[in-house]
């Protein structure tokens, strides 16, 4: 493309790559000169010439001393990154119906429910957390959002591979940090908002405001979607200039679940919107996971599906990897592998165990906390283990450069009467579950969900999963041990 095509009055050179990062070798390449919280990148100009930026676009003055470089000042770099990355790779946002769905838990859910449901009548994406995913590719998750350029090349792919819609997470910190800014989102969702992410944010109103970009940006033809019940789910959308719609239970809403059956392996109830009301049953438990969705059903209707379309896939909706993920290989007691990782989402989580397990049974978690990461919310999590759990194992999870026994100390300080372990590899502290676990106790495995590394000081290093760990424990220290005893019993 030539540069004339991205900034008026400038001459017509050719430009194959974006760089924002001067150590990337892209020939022919525009550098945008960023700022983030630890490098200013008006800095290394000099450094991206060499691997072969022909423009730099930067705020601050700097020294123009190379004739061959095309040098633009902008009042806003990260503002012109977006503009210039959008049309680059020709707008693909705009060649889709763009689902995006923002709060603190939920995202993966709903957004692999929509991908999942959608399916079956148009092509779909889906970029977040768990994966990215278009047609026959599935690629690893780069961040939960990912930044503006790589957000742009991906979404050009699934515009090219046919997608007709994208299902995408929305981080705060993506807000916050502008990587949607050029996207064109066509129906935005709030799941909720609870304690996380303080480590960035550093208040609630930091965090709150940074989630409500999403809905204060959306454009006026689009559709956004909010919890009625969540405390801030209609302050969400106060300034939002788009059409407002809501789900709920608790509250009177455009989308509502009354009659409410919540079972181990099922939910039923009774959905309420624009007068009618429509039986409902599917394979997904739990409260949290009613609200998951409601809010996909909503987010589908409100895209034009029919509602008898939509209801009629609901029985059978795909496991979602490790997001509420039962592993079911014939032992006689409960797994669940779930990514919860702030409070609310373990109390979720801990509220379900508890409705599913016999009271003379056992609630054996395995988790920890991240390191690096809010450090307020630990103790947290070992004051709602205590409150539900009969046994509670601490391991790591993602220690990054901290000591994983000290962060297991930090949650143990919110236990009182419970008995607890630190077993400071994930994998043996997965095996310890699975071999002290009885008939009909439940076992939560519960931080990581299916993700395939753990973060260390060094960086990523490779994790089989946490299903993967289970299935293996559950293989080489549960089923062989049964097998051994039944031929003892023989001789």
């Amino acid at each position: 493309m030539k540069l004339s095509a991205l900034f008026d009055n400038a001459p017509d050179i050719e430009i194959e790559n974006l760089m924002v990062d001067s150590r990337d070798v892209l020939p022919n390449s525009i550098f945008f000169c960023i700022k983030g919280m630890i490098h200013d990148g008006h800095r290394y100009v000099n450094a991206a010439v060499k691997n072969g930026a022909v423009c730099v676009v930067h705020s601050e003055d700097i020294k123009r001393n190379n004739a061959n470089v095309v040098y633009i000042k902008v009042r806003d770099v990260t503002a012109a990154l977006n503009q210039v990355a959008a049309c680059f790779y020709g707008y693909p946002s705009k060649k889709m119906v763009v689902y995006g769905v923002t709060g603190t838990n939920g995202k993966s859910s709903i957004a692999c429910m929509i991908r999942n449901l959608l399916n079956p009548v148009y092509a779909c994406g889906y970029i977040g957390t768990i994966s990215i995913e278009y047609g026959d590719t599935k690629l690893p998750p780069l961040l939960t959002t990912p930044d503006i350029v790589p957000m742009q090349q991906i979404l050009h792919d699934m515009a090219q591979a046919g997608m007709k819609a994208c299902a995408l997470e929305i981080s705060s910190i993506g807000l916050e940090q502008h990587r949607t800014d050029s996207v064109d989102v066509d129906i935005a969702i709030f799941t909720n908002l609870t304690h996380d992410h303080l480590d960035y944010h550093g208040t609630m109103e930091n965090y709150f405001e940074a989630k409500k970009r999403l809905f204060d940006q959306l454009k006026p033809d689009g559709t956004a979607i909010t919890n009625k019940d969540d405390p801030h789910g209609m302050a969400m959308v106060a300034d939002c200039p788009a059409r407002v719609v809501t789900y709920g239970v608790l509250e009177k809403a455009d989308y509502e679940a009354k009659d409410i059956q919540l079972n181990a392996d099922k939910t039923i109830f009774t959905l309420v919107h624009d007068g009618s009301e429509y039986p409902v049953q599917t394979n997904l438990v739990a409260m949290f996971n009613l609200y998951n969705l409601l809010a996909v059903i909503a987010a589908l209707h409100e895209g034009g599906l029919p509602m008898e379309q939509i209801l009629e896939q609901l029985n059978t909706i795909p496991q979602i990897e490790g997001r509420m993920e039962r592993i079911e290989e014939g032992q006689p007691f409960n797994i669940i592998v779930d990514f919860a990782h702030t409070p609310d989402g373990l109390e979720q989580i801990f509220k379900f165990a508890s409705a599913i397990t016999p009271k003379e049974k056992r609630i054996i978690s395995v988790f920890g906390s991240a390191g690096k990461r809010d450090t307020k919310k630990r103790p947290v999590f070992g004051q709602l283990a205590d409150k539900y759990c009969d046994l509670i194992i601490l391991t790591e999870d993602d220690p990054r450069d901290e000591d994983p026994i000290q962060i297991a100390e930090e949650i143990a300080a919110g236990i009182q009467k419970t008995n607890r372990i630190i077993i400071e590899s994930r994998y043996d502290a997965i095996r310890q579950a699975v071999e002290v676990a009885n008939v009909g106790d439940t076992i939560l495995i519960l931080g990581k969900g299916d993700e395939t590394f753990i973060y260390r000081e060094f960086g990523r290093e490779p994790w089989m999963s946490d299903p993967a760990a289970v299935r293996d424990a559950l293989r080489k220290y549960y089923f062989e041990t049964e097998e051994e005893d039944e031929d003892e019993t023989v001789e």
